[in-house]
Order: structure tokens, then sequence, then C-alpha cells
């Protein structure tokens, strides 16, 4: 078979293509699954967790209204199961961490999710003449999408009224290259209130360290 010589702008062309398939070929073997693939995964999951925490900051925004409501129960106009059962903030903490301990284990559904850390938070004494008390917990979990959404709900919508503040919810960075969708990783305050019997001395803040 007799081979056909290039004409020395054919040749040229030719080595220019052969450069721009071997370019393309060095990029996305090199590149693009090593680096830019990974890149683009994380900023997905990103701005996943940027709506996801959109979400629950609109709904933390309503804070002021629920707590207009509290001061309605403070005045006697509205059912006592609003506050916490408990008469002692020690007790109302431990009361609390529980609760998101339960309110955990009873969403199974769509994932895992699970109480990573707990712990009460001090509040000042309250002061002479109020009716009731705040008493707040920090709470971390580590949960998959569905379940975490379905905690959240019930901690916020259900009774005794409770509030969420301070909410931070990101992925292991290290978890994110090792798994397509790993874990979130949240943390909290939630918070509610005691009521407290008139002429009652103001109880000693609750102490920190519980951790599990």
């Amino acid at each position: 078979m007799k081979l056909v010589a290039l004409k020395p702008r054919e040749s040229r062309i030719a080595a220019i293509l052969l450069l721009l398939l071997a370019l393309v070929l060095a990029y996305f073997v090199l590149l693009h699954w090593w680096f830019v693939s990974p890149l683009l995964n994380v900023r997905s999951q990103m701005a996943d967790l940027r709506d996801t925490q959109a979400r629950f900051a609109s709904a933390i925004a309503e804070k002021p209204a629920l707590q207009q409501r509290i001061a309605t129960l403070g005045q006697g106009q509205a059912a006592s199961n609003a506050f916490l059962p408990e008469d002692d903030p020690n007790a109302a903490a431990a009361g609390l961490m529980q609760r998101v301990v339960d309110v955990v284990a009873a969403h199974p559904d769509g994932g895992s999710c699970e109480v990573s850390q707990k712990m009460p938070v001090p509040n000042p004494p309250a002061a002479d003449g109020e009716p009731y008390r705040k008493v707040a917990v920090s709470i971390s979990l580590r949960c998959d999408m569905q379940p975490f959404a379905a905690v959240m709900q019930e901690l916020e919508q259900g009774t005794p009224y409770l509030f969420i503040d301070d909410l931070s919810i990101y992925r292991n960075p290290v978890a994110a290259q090792q798994a397509s969708a790993p874990p979130l990783e949240v943390q909290f305050t939630l918070s509610g209130y005691v009521r407290q019997s008139r002429g009652a001395a103001p109880a000693a803040a609750a102490p920190a360290g519980d951790a599990s």
C-alpha cells in the first residue's frame, strides 16, 4: 500500500488536531475526574444546604410571633401545656434533651438520624415577678435530610412550645469525599419556658456538661 505524503499545510492542520485531541484527553484524564468533578459535586451540595438553611431561617423568623404567644400564656390566656411540664429549670433542661432523643428515635424513616451531643445552656436567673423562665439546651445532630426535616418540624410545631435558635447546618468535607450523600451535621439551641409559681425564688442556672 502506497502512502501519500501530506502537504505542509495539511500536516500542520493534522498536527493541530492531534494536539487538541491530546489536550482534551489530558483534561478529562488528569483534571476533570480528579479535581473538577468533585468540586462541582461539593458546589451542588453547598447549594442544597443553602436552600435548606434558608427554609429553616424563614421558620426561625417567625420567632417574635411565637414569643408573643408565650407572653400571652404568661398572662394566663392560654393552656398551660404550652409550657414545659417541669417546675425546676434543671429538670426542664434534662426533659428537653430527653425530648429531642425521643423525637429523633420516632423518625427512623428516610435515613439515619442520631443525637451526637446534648448539653444544657446556662441562663441568667429570672427577674422577680416574672411569670415564666427560659430554659435552653445545645443540641448536635447527625442526620440524613428526610428524618432531619421531620425532627425539626415536630420540635417546632408540637407542644410544649419550643424555639430553635443559632441553627447551623453543614456537611463534613471529609465525609463528602467518601460518600455521595453524607449526613448533615446540625447544631442548634432549643429552648422552652417554665412557668414559675408566684413568689418562688429564682432557681440556679443549669450546670453545663451532659454530653453523649
